[in-house]
């Protein structure tokens, strides 16, 4: 913990410190790789290690070297109107600086408790389960490369935080020892075993460490042979977060991050939390609680290129909620913002969010008040920038709905189907709107060879078309869909021929080449079946079942630019399973160049 009441001068002194620290010590990662993307180092003999020490200066540097991998991943939505920061721009040195002193405290925490350290045959055993299993192994080797290809630093500074945020979240395989988790383990562990929550929060970070350890550079798996089309492998369920349905996902370039939904155990389970998945190291991150939104599902989330926003949804506690509140997740600090209130459009759920590069837009959806249940036609633009709201038009604008989907053109957010309920009963769209952002009016969408009425359908944008497939109405769910041109505001049926199964509840990704749906369910079956569209074409082929995920339905799917990765979802008590299918129809996301030039070597 930093020291409390600190004089004027001492602070001085130690911003001062931590400046030059950030501008002279975080250079050695990076000069310490030898060789280009193409040519980099896999692995290297036993390091002849003697006695050495690691300060907590050494630490804060590698910890920037690894966020600077990282961020250089994080994709910057094409919409964003302003070009990608720097990562100094959107992460402070005392954050980073906080990052280490977060998994030393819990280092230190863990060997109060067991009485002994992490051993370092688990953080040798650790770096070779990254370089086994990871999924993004280009980002493990230019993570290794950042630490200097150096086995002893990758041991303290990527496999220690990982490896301490699964033993501190009590996973029974991990630490073997300990069955009880260690955050909040003050109520449940005896003071006789010499833990408490005072004194983890004495536990020194600051000091430095020794190591006699002889650690070994695991080999990577070339990032050419990584991915075999039309192939599934599993996701780690280590520390996953628990099993889940009608949750959400976000893809940020280097994680997964899924939050909220719904468990029932015999009891109705509204979730606050969440976690992010890291494909490069096969592991999982719990999200933070601290003011993170209430529990719920059915709401929506969307990525702005630092933040996850989340927001809506329907949740119980003594009375039904349909929820208008939210939250800005960010995952370079784990840390949540609430949004505003004011203007905020009313509770509801079934609606759609999307990211136009300055606001996200939502619109639609239901919710039950003392009167009945009603269908929405409004919306409202958040800004995340000044935390506002402002409402959308509703002139011109589509009927109430539910159920429907919308995608975001560049210009223009394009809604269509849906289902709303009146007296008569439930009645199923195959109608939609077009929302122009900037002149914040209404254009509905051509019905001429629209596909038939229906709602829980799913629809991908590729750059020039929406697609639109699946879904069900009151007697059918279907294996159709369609292709809408905004430009000429025509829609081109799509193939039928090898399509999936019609099903309803269902994910789709779109990979610059094709869309892949798969899972869901239809009125007689759930499915861990699925296909991959290709528009070009008008054609299908079927995704290979071998080692695929388990049949489900709402679950969540993100496109990383390899591999479409599935989480979650229902069949039977839940999931906290999920699988990864590599399609290499699609080119992988560039990372953004490095910011500055290679610092010359540490004397």
């Amino acid at each position: 913990m930093k020291k409390s009441n600190p004089t004027i001068k001492a602070q001085i002194l130690r911003s001062a410190f931590y400046v030059l620290l950030v501008v002279g010590v975080c250079a050695i990662p990076f000069a310490l790789a030898q060789r280009s993307f193409n040519d980099r180092p896999t692995s290297a003999p036993p390091s002849k290690q003697t006695q050495r020490t690691f300060t907590f200066a050494d630490r804060v540097a590698y910890q920037r070297a690894i966020e600077d991998v990282y961020w250089r991943h994080r994709i910057w939505p094409k919409e964003n109107a302003k070009p990608k920061p720097l990562l100094d721009e959107v992460m402070s040195a005392e954050q980073i600086e906080k990052k280490v002193e977060d998994y030393l405290r819990d280092s230190r925490a863990l060997e109060a408790y067991w009485h002994k350290p992490i051993a370092s045959e688990q953080l040798q055993a650790e770096m070779e389960r990254m370089a086994r299993n990871t999924k993004q192994p280009e980002v493990l080797l230019e993570l290794f490369e950042a630490l200097g290809n150096d086995p002893f630093v990758i041991a303290e500074c990527l496999a220690r935080p990982v490896l301490t945020e699964r033993f501190a979240n009590g996973d029974p395989v991990a630490t073997a020892v300990v069955a009880t988790p260690l955050r909040g383990v003050a109520q449940n562990v005896p003071q006789a075993r010499g833990y408490s929550e005072r004194q983890e929060a004495q536990v020194p970070v600051t000091m430095a460490a020794v190591s006699n350890a002889n650690y070994t550079l695991p080999v990577i798996a070339s990032p050419s042979g990584s991915c075999t089309d039309d192939t599934w492998t599993a996701t780690s369920t280590t520390n996953a977060p628990l099993r889940r349905w009608l949750h959400k996902a976000v893809w940020t370039g280097t994680e997964m991050i899924v939050w909220g939904g719904y468990l029932y155990d015999g009891t109705n389970h509204f979730l606050n939390t969440g976690g992010r998945y890291n494909p490069s190291t096969d592991s999982w991150t719990a999200t933070s609680t601290t003011n993170a939104p209430d529990g719920r599902f059915s709401h929506t989330a969307i990525w702005t290129g630092t933040e996850m926003i989340v927001w809506g949804g329907y949740f119980y506690d003594v009375a039904p909620h349909w929820s208008n509140t939210g939250g800005r997740y960010n995952p370079s600090t784990d840390s949540w913002t609430a949004t505003n209130l004011i203007n905020a459009p009313d509770g509801r759920q079934g609606h759609t969010a999307l990211w136009t590069g300055a606001e996200m837009i939502v619109w639609g959806g239901a919710y039950r008040d003392f009167s009945g249940l009603h269908f929405a036609n409004t919306g409202g633009r958040y800004n995340p920038g000044t935390n506002t709201w402002t409402n959308t038009s509703t002139t011109n604008t589509p009927d109430a709905r539910a159920g429907h989907t919308a995608v975001w053109s560049g210009s223009e957010m394009i809604v269509w189907a849906g289902e709303y309920y009146d007296d008569i009963g439930y009645h199923y769209l195959n109608t939609g709107g077009r929302y122009n952002y900037s002149t914040d009016s209404w254009a509905p969408t051509s019905t001429i060879n629209a596909p038939s009425i229906r709602a829980g359908h799913t629809a991908v944008w590729t750059g020039s078309e929406m697609i639109v497939w699946g879904g069900y109405d009151q007697m059918n769910d279907f294996r159709s869909g369609g292709r809408y041109n905004p430009s000429t505001d025509s829609w081109t049926a799509t193939s039928t021929t090898n399509a999936p199964d019609g099903r309803e509840n269902h994910t789709a990704v779109w990979t610059s080449g094709e869309m892949i749906v798969w899972g869901g369910n239809s009125y007689s079956f759930d499915y861990n079946t699925g296909g991959r569209y290709n528009p070009g074409t008008d054609s299908w082929i079927a995704t290979s079942t071998t080692n695929a995920p388990d049949s489900r339905w709402g679950h969540t799917a993100v496109w990383t630019g390899s591999r479409m990765i599935v989480w979650g979802g229902n069949f039977f008590g839940g999931f906290d399973t999920g699988g990864q299918y590599c399609a290499q129809s699609g080119p992988r996301p560039t990372p953004s160049p490095r910011a500055r030039p290679t610092p010359a070597p540490r004397p």
